[in-house]
């Protein structure tokens, strides 16, 4: 136990962690020279695409008589909730900044985190190597921020593998070896308590879980319970990861590996439940908070016949990810569907996107909201995640907004554009902090609603790209917000109705009907459309009808026959509209103007 470290890598997102452990890998051998490429530890294609880490990843490397277990985090902040599982398994963190940005928002949001755990930091700075690179002035921010001296930070490349060895030898020297958790017996003797820090469910073993063994030991064929859930089942195969699965037969204490147990749901075998042996008595470890989503939107299938498939490809989906939540839906306009929550927007992009590429689905997502509390006048209590759910303002007593604490690190000559910019989104200024001389932190708290849609667009054109922001949950505090419909053809599009704040009200629903005036297709009768609050109509927009040239045969004769061929095609397009065959099937890019207003 003593030659074991348990550490992961946090940073802000594009700072190079990915890069860095694959390096790792390839000094310390783990991975064969023919197997190696780039982003190794990020499994998914999405997530080699994009270039961010989606998932964590653990995985065992041997280096000079140790045994280094690594878990590689996201950098996102809609990815947080990877972070802290990873950290509650460790003992020690690498703090990684880029030289070229310094520090941004989600690296103070890990640090907290890490310091949260009693981690041991181990503070580097990345790409060195780079003509943009301010080594001095980030290793001088870092430090006043850790109070650490300039000396203990490690200058590292992870592209090139400069100073990655001494990242390593550092793991060795600074981070303790796993440590007792109560009395003196020794932790091989005691009952097994494993800590479940992720699964994933395999098509042909069930739920694989992800565990870190606190105390004792387990062997292949054991029979185990969860102790929360109270599941049994055997242990079908233990082992690490290198990064692939490598059985090893028994798992010892201290070890990060893998647990095959056979199950057939992740919710049998929760994140965050503590597995022991089946006669065993223990007491569980403390795991992980419930995580809460933020965001919530409708996901229908676009052709009616397909919602088995969706059903089936949501719930493959939810045995990847823990966040994931989900419950049908249905809707007159769009037939059966799902109403799903998520951490935040691109946590929703990333599960649109493998519902396309994974399921070959095409979707129809509605516009995402956040959760209201809702208290009834008749004193019932209720939770709103739909503008379809909020019921008449009369029945409405009170009605509460989620807030959050913003933070925003910047340059300092942005603080204008800033400001004026949380302010127009209703944010509350709360403090400013400096960095160093040149960079500043400031603090806000403000609704989480007006975060969804273009803030971090308009947060980035304000500063030039060089801001960066990290929020968190705060509390609920009442809104003044309507229910806004949306009409085209005189017919409601349930996909398109949103809740907005009462004073604007108007331009949102402005905004709207000139985005689908400008998608919509025309149609062979003239286009309404509308935005309205309740039976009144706050704006409206036309697209003129697309007109058959009737009057084409003619070759002469009275201007009597023209108008008289005119006139019957209007009472033709008349006629069509009172059968209902006036109706409007809205394309995906409406819906996605509609999104990005």
């Amino acid at each position: 136990m003593n030659n074991i470290r348990n550490f992961c890598i946090i940073a802000h997102i594009d700072h190079g962690k990915s890069t860095l452990a694959d390096r790792m890998l390839e000094i310390t051998h783990t991975v064969d020279k023919r197997k190696m490429k780039a982003q190794i530890l990020d499994s998914m294609e999405l997530e080699r695409e994009r270039g961010i880490t989606i998932k964590l990843q653990p995985v065992t490397m041997d280096h000079n008589g140790y045994q280094l277990n690594l878990i590689d985090t996201p950098g996102h902040v809609d990815f947080s909730y990877e972070v802290s599982r990873s950290l509650a398994a460790v003992e020690g963190a690498v703090l990684l900044v880029d030289a070229t940005q310094g520090i941004q928002a989600q690296t103070l949001a890990n640090l907290y985190l890490a310091i949260e755990q009693n981690l041991e930091i181990i503070p580097v700075v990345n790409k060195i190597d780079l003509p943009a690179a301010d080594v001095k002035g980030t290793k001088e921010s870092l430090a006043k921020l850790l109070g650490c001296a300039p000396e203990e930070i490690i200058e590292a490349s992870g592209k090139t593998g400069q100073g990655v060895e001494a990242i390593l030898q550092a793991v060795i020297e600074r981070v303790p070896a796993p440590v007792e958790t109560h009395g003196n017996a020794s932790l091989q003797n005691k009952p097994l308590r494993a800590l479940i820090f992720d699964s994933i469910f395999d098509e042909y073993r069930g739920v694989v879980a992800y565990v870190r063994i606190v105390d004792g030991q387990l062997k292949k064929g054991e029979k185990i319970k969860m102790v929360t859930t109270k599941y049994e089942s055997d242990a079908i195969d233990v082992g690490v990861f290198k990064p692939d699965y490598r059985s090893t037969g028994e798992l010892k204490t201290g070890q990060i590996g893998y647990i095959v147990t056979g199950l057939k749901s992740v919710e049998e075998c929760k994140v965050g439940d503590t597995v022991t042996l089946h006669k065993e008595q223990v007491e569980a470890l403390s795991g992980y908070k419930e995580v809460k989503p933020m965001v919530f939107a409708g996901v229908f299938a676009k052709e009616g016949n397909e919602y088995e498939e969706l059903r089936e490809a949501i719930g493959k989906l939810k045995l990847t990810d823990a966040a994931l939540q989900y419950e049908p839906e249905h809707s007159q306009a769009l037939g059966f569907g799902f109403r799903c929550g998520f951490l935040g927007l691109l946590h929703l992009e990333i599960m649109q996107e493998r519902l396309r590429r994974e399921f070959n689905l095409a979707l129809v997502v509605t516009t995402p909201s956040v959760a209201y509390h809702l208290l009834k006048t008749d004193g019932t209590d209720m939770i709103v995640r739909s503008a379809l759910d909020l019921p008449d303002p009369s029945q409405i007593a009170e009605l509460k907004e989620p807030w959050v604490t913003l933070d925003v690190i910047s340059p300092k000559e942005y603080l204008g554009g800033i400001m004026s910019l949380v302010t127009e989104k209703r944010g509350d200024y709360v403090n400013t902090e400096y960095l160093d001389d040149t960079r500043v932190v400031l603090h806000y708290q403000m609704p989480m609603s007006t975060i969804l849609t273009d803030f971090y667009d308009k947060i980035k054109s304000a500063t030039s790209g060089y801001a960066s922001i990290n929020y968190e949950f705060l509390d609920y505090r009442p809104a003044e917000v309507l229910r806004l419909d949306i009409l085209v053809a005189e017919e409601p599009v349930e996909s398109l109705a949103t809740i907005v704040y009462k004073d604007e009200a108007f331009r949102r629903g402005k905004e709207i009907v000139n985005a689908l005036k400008e998608t919509l297709p025309r149609q062979q009768f003239v286009l309404k459309i509308q935005a309205a609050i309740g039976g009144k109509v706050i704006a409206a927009e036309r697209v003129s009808a697309l007109r058959k040239d009737v009057t084409a045969k003619l070759y002469g004769g009275d201007v009597s026959r023209k108008r008289k061929l005119l006139e019957k095609q209007k009472k033709g397009k008349k006629k069509m509209m009172s059968l209902g065959k006036g109706k409007v099937d809205i394309p995906t890019e409406a819906f996605l103007k509609v999104l990005k207003t």
